[in-house]
């Protein structure tokens, strides 16, 4: 693995114990600048790896807890009347920041969900008419308990695409499950992890990503995987040509991770899971294993470039 990423991967694995697969595709989707969503039951560290990332990158951090009774206003800002001017002042809301971390998103409203819909394509805001851009480096690390809880309004379709990957950290082994009790007992593993990165780092590191070579054989290959999943009589909403986009941008990391200026098949393949598992909606109820099942189906029927 390229030094950097090591070292930013080793960081995150001293707070998320036992979870290197993980930690490792968190890295690849931000060196990817995508957005991330992290779905899991209650207790696994989701909330901890947001943070721990935003500390070990020495970015701005801004947390959210989405609730029912939260607004639009309250994510985006707007504009806030001021009695002593009699004017109108537009503020800010804590979407201006790098590394936003959207909390059990699916408990809020539809309708203050999709009040990131603006800000996580077009990386802007409008407010008050006018369009204020969002910092360079911006990643929404949003984190949702499984749809079967009670209290939660599922995501609809349009806000899923927006997330790059969907991360799920599952219950740690036995053995991991001891060490994390013994490392919580002098202080929290949080409030040691120091800044390895900056956010400059991140942002060149991002453009040298975006310059890893696809030999047009594998671009070919994206298309075929994602226009196989219009074609399975197992799909509900098939995926859409921004699937492929983000399987294309998420192979460009596995291979700078990897110390390769080129893409290769196995990078594909390891990128079509989390960036379609959460894209593919299937027919049948069984939801996500379902659609890890199908996905697989697609990965072996079609030809691997030679």
């Amino acid at each position: 693995m390229k030094s950097e990423a090591k070292i930013l991967c080793d960081a995150l694995s001293c707070v998320i114990l036992g979870k290197p697969e993980q930690v490792e595709l968190l890295v690849a989707a931000l060196f990817a600048n995508g957005h991330i969503l992290i779905e899991d039951v209650p207790g696994t560290g989701k909330t901890t790896l947001a943070k721990a990332l935003a500390t070990a990158i020495g970015a701005d951090f801004k947390r959210i807890q989405f609730t029912p009774d939260l607004m639009p206003a309250d994510v985006t800002g707007g504009a806030i009347y001021q009695p002593a001017t009699g004017q109108f002042v537009v503020h800010q809301g804590p979407v201006f920041t790098n590394i936003l971390l959207a909390d059990e998103i699916n408990r809020a409203s539809p309708r203050t969900q999709s009040s990131l819909l603006e800000a996580m394509e077009e990386r802007q805001v409008t407010l008050d008419g006018h369009a204020r851009p969002l910092p360079e480096l911006f990643i929404v690390l949003a984190t949702q308990n499984p749809v079967e809880f009670h209290g939660v309004f599922p995501l609809p379709e349009a806000q899923m695409d927006r997330f790059l990957i969907r991360l799920e950290i599952g219950y740690p082994d036995l053995v991991t499950e001891q060490k994390i009790l013994y490392a919580h007992q002098a202080a929290q593993p949080l409030s040691l992890l120091q800044t390895v990165m900056t956010v400059e780092q991140v942002l060149q590191i991002q453009g040298e990503v975006r310059g890893v070579f696809v030999e047009p054989s594998l671009g070919e290959y994206i298309v075929q995987l994602v226009q196989e999943t219009r074609k399975h009589v197992g799909i509900r909403l098939p995926a859409s040509p921004r699937a492929g986009m983000v399987i294309f941008r998420l192979a460009q990391a596995f291979a700078w991770m990897d110390s390769r200026n080129f893409v290769r098949p196995e990078d594909i393949q390891r990128a079509l899971i989390p960036s379609l598992g959460h894209r593919v909606f299937p027919r049948d109820s069984r939801g996500i294993e379902s659609c890890r099942v199908i996905l697989e189906d697609i990965r072996l029927s079609v030809a691997i470039p030679k």
